[in-house]
């Protein structure tokens, strides 16, 4: 269901690469909401413009950031940016685009994608929240500052790539090499028509040492057992083994959320990695004779063993219950330049989530070549 309102665009707010977020008179004077408009479809909406938004997701007060999405500017037609390539993603929908994707025929890198069989052992990390992608890097790059690293898109949660925003500023901090929207998801500096076309792009076109696969922001959960977008890690650990990668699996832990079913170690991992997956993955947790370790981390340790380590091993799968040294990981957290947040809990509030991001970083950049 679409709920349509018209309004005039009274100011810009502010953008980022791909997005500008706008002021918005809706009709007859009524209200101010605030709106999104993403470049690649709508082109960018000028003061005084009319423009139709779809407001369902506000008017249910659903976690879109509390803005509304500009369908279209009925007084103005953008022009169409000619490409080759026919690639079409969020398809058979009103806002379909056309994309270069690195797997279509007509882009120049569709011989490197053609010969490209394998990820040559490239680390592959996954995470549950796009909260995450911040810290991951993190620990990376307090292991190996020089790693080139690229950020894989999937279509588990926002479409467009443009929408986080923590991205891009790691990519204009060169913290980040590129980012590779798959699936139907769009906009991100490469386009693949899949995950494992993205890894392999990662790999062969982007060069990165490292690759973290990785839901945008707005992932959906249900409370159910299997209702989650995270699910899709599995998918994403599969795709990686399949080609020759090295699977990381971050830990989604809390020592701060309110609901029982995230509070230490969330379900969402526990399903995913115990009772999805069917390839070994490496799953880096807080050492025992760290300093750091107390009762929270003696807590997830039993819950991996338990929820994890266990029911995997009955159908075969052996996880391995990797260490990693957590010294500095706080410092090289503080030291991004994207502020950390997740599920609305800032790093002072629950610095756990973060923390068991960046061991994941930590680990990855380990066992990348070269180390």
């Amino acid at each position: 269901m679409l709920r349509w309102e018209r309004g005039t665009v009274k100011a810009a707010l502010g953008s980022w690469p791909g997005v500008d977020r706008l002021e918005i008179e809706l009709e007859g004077g009524a209200e101010i909401l605030t709106a999104i408009a993403y470049r690649e479809l709508t082109g960018c909406p000028e003061p005084g413009e009319t423009v139709l938004l779809n407001t369902n997701a506000v008017r249910r007060e659903l976690g879109t950031g509390g803005d509304a999405m500009v369908v279209a500017r009925p007084e103005v037609l953008p022009e169409a940016e000619a490409i080759d390539g026919h690639m079409v993603k969020a398809r058979y929908t009103p806002m379909q685009t056309m994309v270069e994707a690195i797997d279509d025929p007509a882009s120049e890198h569709y011989e490197t994608l053609r010969s490209a069989k394998r990820l040559e052992g490239m680390p592959v990390i996954v995470a549950d929240l796009h909260s995450s992608l911040p810290a991951l890097i993190a620990g990376i790059r307090a292991q190996r500052r020089s790693l080139r690293i690229a950020s894989v898109h999937t279509d588990a949660a926002a479409l467009p790539a443009a929408y986080s925003r923590s991205a891009a500023r790691l990519r204009e901090a060169d913290l980040l090499s590129a980012v590779i929207s798959a699936g139907q998801s769009f906009g991100g500096d490469l386009e693949a028509v899949t995950v494992h076309s993205a890894l392999l792009g990662a790999k062969h076109v982007v060069g990165a040492d490292v690759a973290i696969v990785i839901q945008g922001p707005g992932n959906l959960g249900t409370g159910t057992g299997w209702g989650f977008s995270g699910v899709q890690a599995a998918e994403a650990l599969h795709a990686a083994a399949v080609l020759g990668g090295r699977g990381v699996a971050t830990l989604r832990v809390s020592e701060a959320d309110e609901r029982e079913r995230h509070r230490g170690l969330s379900h969402h991992s526990s399903t995913v990695y115990g009772r999805a997956l069917l390839t070994p993955v490496q799953l880096p947790v807080v050492p025992r004779h760290d300093s750091r370790y107390n009762g929270f981390h003696e807590s997830v340790r039993k819950q991996v063993k338990s929820t994890i380590l266990k029911p995997a091993k009955k159908r075969g799968v052996l996880h391995q219950l990797t260490e990693v040294d957590a010294k500095g990981l706080r410092d090289a957290l503080e030291e991004m330049p994207v502020r950390m947040t997740t599920m609305g809990r800032t790093l002072a509030e629950d610095p756990s989530p973060f923390l068991y991001a960046a061991l994941a970083g930590r680990c990855a950049a380990k066992l990348a070549p070269g180390e």
